[in-house]
């Protein structure tokens, strides 16, 4: 009786963990690979920043990864939440499926949906002295894509760059399998079915102002040049090998 009780009260606190949107797994790995997200797939819940608030000094600024990390990635998390309990979305589904058909769903569904999905992918495209540059397949198709590495690099900056107002530039896989360099406004990403761009996202840059402006100002160009010394593209290319 012991036994069933303390294993009754631990299948109850799991139930409230998950209740509360606590963190279940970040795109953890799943043994079939959708079209929409691989076989990555992300919680409701914010994970946990892999590094801390001042590792990736003097490229991104403590102050700004805090106030980025928990005021505004947070608040879509906590909104998206919301959003799926009132849309009645189970808290089971992954965020790759709710993007996926996002015009069936609310602006609000879409935008904390998004918007939650691009800062956790985010977070793990960059780390401490990150930069060194693409490798094995990645760095093959790269090269034949885009004739260089150099020329990758430019092209991104510039969808980085020419996005007008807040958006995001990505490096995704269309359905084709090729290597592509797209942008988009607000917090839409190549996931969702009305997105301009569609594939699957291996690296995301943020190019809103809050993600750079307390240390650049109004020079984002800045913030994109020294972005790329903490590219994590072991992890890029652990999510082309993926899929």
């Amino acid at each position: 009786m012991q036994r069933r009780k303390f294993i009754g009260n631990i299948s109850k606190a799991g139930m409230a963990v998950a209740a509360a949107g606590s963190f279940t797994g970040l795109e953890s790995c799943s043994s079939s690979k959708k079209s929409s997200g691989g076989p990555f797939k992300t919680s409701f819940a914010q994970a946990p920043l892999p590094y801390r608030y001042d590792a990736l000094e003097t490229m991104i600024d403590t102050k700004t990864m805090e106030i980025h990390y928990t005021k505004h990635a947070a608040a879509y998390s906590t909104n998206l939440i919301e959003a799926a309990k009132a849309e009645g979305v189970s808290d089971k589904t992954s965020v790759e499926e709710i993007l996926a058909k996002i015009s069936k769903y609310s602006p609000k569904m879409r935008n904390n949906g998004g918007g939650h999905y691009n800062h956790e992918l985010f977070w793990q495209c960059i780390k401490p002295n990150g930069e060194g540059g693409p490798s094995g397949q990645l760095l093959t198709d790269m090269e034949a894509q885009f004739t260089s590495v150099a020329n990758f690099k430019s092209q991104f900056s510039d969808a980085a760059k020419t996005r007008f107002g807040s958006g995001w530039a990505w490096l995704y896989v269309d359905s084709q399998k090729k290597l592509k360099i797209g942008s988009s406004p607000n917090q839409d990403n190549p996931l969702m079915d009305v997105s301009d761009i569609k594939g699957f996202p291996l690296l995301g840059l943020d190019v809103w102002e809050h993600a750079y402006y307390l240390k650049y100002q109004n020079k984002r160009a800045d913030y994109i040049d020294n972005w790329w010394k903490i590219v994590n593209w072991d992890y890029v290319q652990k999510r082309y090998a993926a899929i």
